[in-house]
């Protein structure tokens, strides 16, 4: 046993004992985040033990173990997330024990696909300046579940999470400054009526696996097998991850220090978990590594920017050229049938059905003067009908919109703003307040990227 580990100076029963003293210390119900790897599997399966301690009469309050899938999970990890929160379900069913697991996902119109291909955004960078994936995807989901909780058990929570000091530095730091104050529960930092308690926080790494292999011969309480979960760690670090730890830097590291991330991650340069998998073998997963590439490639492709952004403003960079804004139409198409093509060539769901529709809806309302363009694409693509295929009606008929086009180009008109004063008038024309789509068109009529050459030009004379 390693000499900084939590067990030299305390046993698994003492740790146990403890969980069971914050659980019967009041009635507030129970969160678990759990994400299916080493930690958070580790607090759950404490937990689980623990509640099978009890008597039927003591397990007086709700656990509820929610899994936050962002629907761009690594194929691989979101089927073993699944089947752990069904085995869980059904083995605190057989065991009688109140336990309630949940997937949480974002809302089909802001998850990640229909911010990228329906509103444009583009990707995360890689050095983070336009992380905005994190919190739509994973952070609000499951906190938007925590406050339905609280609203329905009509009192406070406590948030188990699987932090341990050896996490990181800064998580290092914030955990000690909380144990000045000599407390097991401190207040969660965004969720009001919300308390964090962190039982690991304590276990080093090899601690946790400790825990997850030798206990039960690695076997859960709900009826898995952990030495499942080491293999893919093992998978993910391209089947080169030694238990019995190697020397680096001077220190012992052992597997699975390795996370799993979102497939299509662009904020890392190389996706070391994906591509770990494919080298272990995992080849179905190589067209997932080659889209990503593409993706990452197509980012930064002024032929597929916008040179303004969504809200009409423009800026300059420190070159004094325009700087980019969301995706292009065309790129957001063009992304879409790649993705297509490669959900086909997988046979795995890579978007779903809710958010096509949710996309289908975003064009509606900011593109497509057609109506088509989405429903179309996907039968081209899939030789499939969506379920609205046949209630889609044109707002204007094809050879329409081409006579529009051609002569806003004649009398040198921006298309992107007779498009955009069409459909501001279709979506306001029911409003009996015809104030409602005058400032509607205003709106448009006095956004910087129609003036802006004039502004620059006025800019200019007067320096």
């Amino acid at each position: 046993m390693a000499a900084n580990s939590y067990f030299n100076e305390n046993t698994l029963d003492e740790l146990i004992e403890e969980i069971r003293y914050v659980y019967q210390s009041d009635d507030r119900p129970w969160v678990i985040g759990y994400s299916g790897g080493k930690d958070s599997t580790t607090v759950v399966e404490l937990v689980y033990k623990m509640l099978l301690t009890l008597p039927d009469w003591q397990r007086n309050k709700n656990v509820y173990i929610v899994s936050s899938d962002t629907l761009i999970e690594n194929p691989l990890i979101k089927i073993y997330l699944s089947k752990m929160n069904q085995m869980l379900g059904e083995a605190a069913k057989r065991d009688g024990l109140p336990i309630k697991s949940t997937m949480v996902t974002p809302p089909p119109n802001n998850s990640f696909w229909a911010n990228v291909i329906g509103r444009g955004f583009p990707t995360p960078r890689m050095n983070g300046t336009f992380r905005w994936c994190t919190d739509r995807l994973k952070i609000n989901p499951s906190a938007d579940y925590i406050r339905e909780i609280i609203k329905n058990e009509g009192q406070e929570v406590v948030v188990l999470l699987g932090v341990r000091k050896a996490e990181s530095i800064a998580r290092k730091r914030r955990i000690e400054g909380r144990e000045l104050a000599n407390r097991l529960l401190n207040r969660h930092e965004t969720i009001q009526d919300a308390y964090v308690y962190n039982p690991i926080v304590e276990l080093t790494t090899e601690d946790v696996w400790d825990v997850l292999l030798d206990l039960d011969g690695g076997k859960t309480p709900w009826g898995s097998n952990n030495n499942e979960l080491v293999s893919l760690y093992a998978d993910a670090d391209s089947g080169e991850c030694p238990f019995a730890g190697i020397q680096a830097g001077g220190q012992t590291q052992s597997c699975g220090n390795s996370r799993f991330g979102c497939w299509v991650c662009t904020v890392v340069k190389e996706d070391k978990s994906l591509n770990g998998f494919i080298k272990s073998g995992h080849r179905e997963l190589i067209p997932l590594a080659k889209f990503r590439t593409w993706l990452m490639s197509i980012r930064d492709d002024e032929d597929k920017r916008e040179k303004k952004r969504r809200n009409g403003t423009v800026y300059e960079t420190r070159t004094g050229e325009m700087g980019y804004g969301p995706f292009t139409w065309e790129a957001r198409q063009l992304i879409l049938k790649e993705l297509l093509k490669t959900q086909e060539e997988m046979g795995y769901e890579l978007i779903t059905v809710e958010e096509l529709k949710a996309i289908d809806e975003i064009w509606d309302a900011e593109l497509d003067l057609s109506r088509r363009t989405l429903v179309e694409l996907y039968e081209k693509l899939t030789g499939k009908k969506l379920p609205w295929y046949n209630y889609k009606q044109p707002l204007i008929d094809a050879e329409t919109v081409e006579e529009l086009e051609r002569l806003a180009k004649i009398n040198d008109v921006p298309f992107d703003l007779v498009r955009n004063m069409i459909l501001s008038v279709y979506h306001n024309k029911n409003f009996s307040n015809q104030k409602i789509m005058k400032d509607s068109l205003e709106r448009l009529l006095n956004q910087q990227w129609l003036h802006h050459k004039v502004l620059k030009e006025i800019e200019d004379e007067n320096k």
